[in-house]
């Protein structure tokens, strides 16, 4: 599988870990040298070093307690002698003590080698020699026995003290060459390690140089690919054959800037024709809102006469109002006096039947009255007879009775005057009467009519009123339409204006557009053309 078929993070990760195991790897060696160098020092400092100072010490001690002893010989006074005596005890003691701990540090090193044994063990046998020696001398010196303390010192001191100092010389020069070995192996060590560590770390470098390059060249190739691509489309470039090839995120890259390529192409075209599509709607939206001007002008002309005509129509319609109020009132005053004369002709009737009862009454009467005539005429006519009978006895009677029989005549006579006076009278009091009732229902007509016509002139007044008030509000919603109209003629010259300026957009859209190069249908390059 190649390289280019590995993802991004998986090469970058790869190459990460890769770099991760040789510092690993040479930290691991640097450690363990460095471990090495550490023990080694230790070694030296903590074992070797230390056991050359104490035998330092035990060789430091036995000096100074030989020293002691050849003091005690020499010294004169007591104290001087006890002074030297404990000088010489305390030595001695340093001695076995040093001896002690020296052998104590060659056991717990298991690394010491049998020739330090050895010329320790020598050490250690010579001293148990002059030891006691010393210690013999000590105590003839303590005792005054100088002779005898100076010929032991001369027979067997002298020459187990450089014997000592010999053997004491040759484990010090021993642990010296140990030493220096030591130096010298950890010198060689470091050495060895500086050359592993610089050797490691060169070919970590070079693993690392060759990775950074193959990795440089497995990511920066594409990358400048993409980079190229995006130039090319930055400078206006849409005809790139983009073509992916990886699999990986730099194929996606690829990919990405393929379909993007894809997508502005399209982009371009639509805008292209969007362009065209601006244009045109702006010319028409341009022409359309200089005949909606001329037409929105012709509309305000329009509303201000009708304006004008509402407002001589509210003028009218308030003067019919007054006038219906007017004739409201004036029909209220004809319906009151109207009804005050159905009251008087009410009064008529009642006078007229009253009348008419009379004049019944009187026509009875004079009925009584033309009875009376008609038997006084029988009775006189009678009394005529009866006096023409009783001859001139009767003559006069016959005259009183003529008399009477003519009064009679002219009573019956004047009865039938008046009671055709009466009857006449009658009838035209009946005449009258029905005359005065047919007035009543004329009266109460009229009250009626003028009742229904104060009514609907209060509702021609009512209806004028709402009229008037609805006038206002067409006055006021035409006087709100004006401003609405002129707010669209300020409007609709805005609209031209800003159709003017999407036309400048436009062509200037156009312009932008046609920065982009794209392959015509038969795949001819291009500009995009607006």
């Amino acid at each position: 599988m190649g390289i280019d078929r590995l993802s991004v993070k998986v090469r970058l990760m790869a190459g990460f870990m890769l770099l991760a195991v040789i510092v690993l790897a040479v930290a691991t060696l640097s450690v363990r040298s460095l471990g090495h160098e550490h023990d080694s020092f230790n070694q030296y400092v903590g074992e070797t070093s230390h056991r050359v100072m104490l035998a330092n010490n035990v060789l430091d001690a036995a000096n100074a307690r030989a020293i002691g002893v050849r003091n005690l010989v020499l010294v004169g006074s007591p104290a001087a002698r006890e002074h030297e005596k404990n000088a010489t005890t305390v030595a001695h003691g340093q001695v076995v003590e040093g001896f002690k701990e020296l052998r104590q540090a060659l056991d717990s090193d298991e690394h010491t080698s049998p020739q330090e044994r050895r010329l320790f063990d020598e050490l250690v046998a010579v001293e148990a020699k002059y030891g006691p020696v010393a210690l013999d001398i000590l105590d003839h010196a303590v005792k005054g026995d100088r002779e005898g303390a100076v010929q032991r010192m001369e027979a067997d001191c002298r020459p187990l003290l450089e014997a000592l100092i010999k053997a004491g010389h040759a484990y010090l020069g021993y642990a010296a060459d140990q030493a220096a070995n030591e130096v010298k192996a950890s010198n060689a060590s470091y050495a060895s390690n500086r050359n592993l560590m610089i050797g490691s770390s060169a070919m970590a470098v070079v693993a690392a140089l060759m990775l950074a390059l193959l990795m440089t060249r497995s990511i920066v190739g594409p990358i400048q690919e993409a980079v190229s691509v995006a130039q090319t489309v930055a400078s206006g470039d849409l005809r790139s054959s983009i073509a992916v090839t990886r699999r990986d995120e730099l194929g996606e890259l690829q990919a990405a800037l393929k379909a993007m390529n894809e997508s502005l192409v399209r982009i371009v075209g639509d805008v292209r024709q969007g362009s065209d599509s601006i244009a045109t709607g702006s010319a028409q939206i341009a022409s359309g809102n200089a005949d909606l001007s001329t037409r929105t002008e012709q509309q305000a002309s329009n509303l201000q006469q009708t304006a004008a005509s509402m407002e001589q129509m509210n003028a009218t319609v308030r003067n019919s109002a007054d006038t219906a109020r007017q004739a409201t009132q004036l029909a209220t005053s004809a319906s009151s006096a109207a009804v005050k004369g159905g009251e008087v002709v009410g009064q008529v009737v009642a006078t007229m039947q009253e009348i008419q009862s009379s004049s019944q009454k009187i026509g009875d009467i004079i009925g009584v009255i033309d009875g009376i005539a008609f038997q006084t005429n029988i009775l006189a006519l009678n009394a005529a007879v009866e006096a023409a009978r009783a001859g001139e006895q009767g003559r006069g009677f016959a005259v009183v009775a003529g008399e009477v029989r003519s009064l009679a005549q002219r009573s019956a006579e004047a009865a039938k005057e008046i009671k055709a006076l009466i009857g006449a009278s009658v009838d035209k009091v009946e005449s009258g009467s029905r005359l005065v009732g047919d007035a009543r229902a004329a009266m109460d007509d009229i009250v009626g009519q003028v009742r229904r016509v104060t009514d609907l002139i209060s509702e021609i007044g009512a209806a004028t009123g709402e009229q008037t008030d609805g006038i206002g509000q067409v006055n006021s919603a035409i006087a709100q339409l004006d401003q609405a109209t002129q707010q669209n003629a300020a409007l609709v010259e805005e609209s031209a204006a800003a159709a003017d300026s999407l036309r400048t957009q436009a062509a200037r859209l156009a312009e932008v557009v046609g920065f982009f190069r794209l392959l015509d249908a038969g795949g001819a390059s291009g500009p995009a053309r607006a």
